[in-house]
């Protein structure tokens, strides 16, 4: 189950991995409830980013997400091994949001060989001159690889559309320009992963604050963060429409609350290592033989 083929069909859905990786639903932690079913009309505002189920303190979660990234960084070589299906990761959030902890905490034990973590500002003056999924499709992960995207494509229907860069006609159309992007990676054997790191308002100015205090922090605050904050409102529509638009059976949405870091890297390493051992990554075979090989001295 789950492998993948490279004929062009869809490859097998890895977008509920629980319901064949775990032996007695619901998982702990509960990721499930966090992914966008197609058509279910997410709203933002109905999500509690405080939410940590049952747990309630960091050391509760530390064995557990050190078991993850076990999982992970095992599944890994395997993937990396038989190089028939790669797996992209998406993160997406508002500022302060945890991309860059998550990617920390969740791949600290990948070997970086079979990893690559690209990162998206504004286009430069070639991506510029390029369809806006150029660069993207450029940076995708090839097969037998894991890609990380710190923002993404949905870059192109966010901030251009809070900052009325193009017109609506323009980036309202890209939704589905996206969701053909991501069928075509499914069916080339690539699994598509998305994770909306939810943080509250509050949240957001704790971390601001706290950025701001922290001489050994301060390099990561900007005066245009007090700027981009201004749009929350804004963003967080953007986001909404953007999750529920283009939340597919083949390339899931997964709204994390994440105003707690420790629950937020639990529930992100289990969907991703669930997701991985859906997808059945095998070593390939040994060559023939090879019982009857000595080492010469």
């Amino acid at each position: 189950m789950g492998r993948a083929d490279n004929t062009g069909r869809d490859a097998p859905s890895t977008g509920a991995p629980e319901k064949t990786v775990v032996d007695q639903p619901p998982p702990e932690p509960d990721y499930p409830r966090y992914r966008v079913e197609p058509g279910s009309g997410t709203v933002l505002a109905g999500v509690d980013p405080g939410q940590t189920e049952h747990y309630r303190k960091k050391k509760e979660v530390l064995k557990e997400l050190e078991a993850q990234r076990r999982r992970i960084g095992d599944l890994q070589e395997r993937l990396y091994a038989e190089n028939e299906q790669g797996l992209l990761v998406v993160l997406q959030a508002m500022d302060t949001g945890g991309k860059d902890g998550t990617i920390k905490h969740v791949f600290g034990g990948i070997n970086p060989q079979g990893c690559r973590v690209s990162s998206f500002k504004a286009p430069n003056p070639e991506e510029a001159n390029h369809d806006f999924l150029w660069r993207y499709h450029k940076s995708a992960p090839a097969r037998g690889r894991i890609g990380i995207f710190n923002r993404s494509h949905y870059e192109d229907v966010l901030v251009v559309r809070v900052k009325g860069l193009v017109e609506e006609s323009v980036w309202r159309e890209r939704y589905g320009l996206i969701n053909e992007f991501e069928r075509n990676l499914s069916r080339s054997g690539i699994t598509v992963l998305k994770f909306f790191l939810h943080i509250s308002r509050d949240e957001q100015k704790r971390r601001l604050e706290s950025r701001l205090a922290d001489p050994d922090k301060r390099w990561k605050f900007s005066k245009n963060d007090i700027k981009e904050r201004a749009f929350w409102d804004d963003y967080q529509a953007a986001f909404e429409d953007a999750i529920n638009e283009c939340s597919t059976g083949h390339a899931p949405w997964y709204v994390v609350p994440a105003n707690k870091k420790w629950y937020r890297n639990l529930v992100v390493a289990r969907t991703i290592a669930d997701t991985l051992e859906a997808m059945d990554p095998r070593f390939p075979p040994a060559e023939q033989g090879l019982e009857n090989v000595t080492i010469p001295d």
